[in-house]
């Protein structure tokens, strides 16, 4: 499995990193996704949740990017997120523009998210 200096080391920051980031900053991050959320009103945009050992970062998916990476969207364990990170004073989340599946370092890592509930 891929540790913390790994994803360090490919430039991924940690979720406590991003905690003090500022609003607008472009930023990778990287973490085993736990919850995927499509609520009916969201016109197609993905509500995600990616967690490291350091915390959880939550993610915005809008429909253009879920429709070029539909297979990192919909089946990447570990995932690799490009994107702008938005906050504004306690909410905070991470507006994807590229994916990467990194589920391959997670090794014989048996991880499962909850998806669309």
């Amino acid at each position: 499995m891929a540790s913390g200096k790994q994803l360090a080391a490919i430039r991924f920051a940690t979720a406590s990193q991003l905690a003090r980031c500022a609003n607008g900053r472009r930023v990778r991050a990287c973490g085993i996704v736990t919850v995927r959320q499509r609520p009916a009103t969201a016109s197609g945009t993905i509500f995600a949740t990616i967690e490291d050992e350091t915390g959880s970062i939550n993610l915005i998916l809008w429909p253009d990017l879920i429709e070029r990476q539909r297979k990192e969207v919909l089946g990447a364990t570990l995932l690799g997120v490009v994107g702008t990170w938005q906050r504004q004073g306690d909410v905070r989340h991470l507006v994807a523009k590229e994916l990467v599946d990194l589920s391959p370092l997670l090794g014989r890592l048996m991880v499962g998210s909850r998806d669309f509930h």
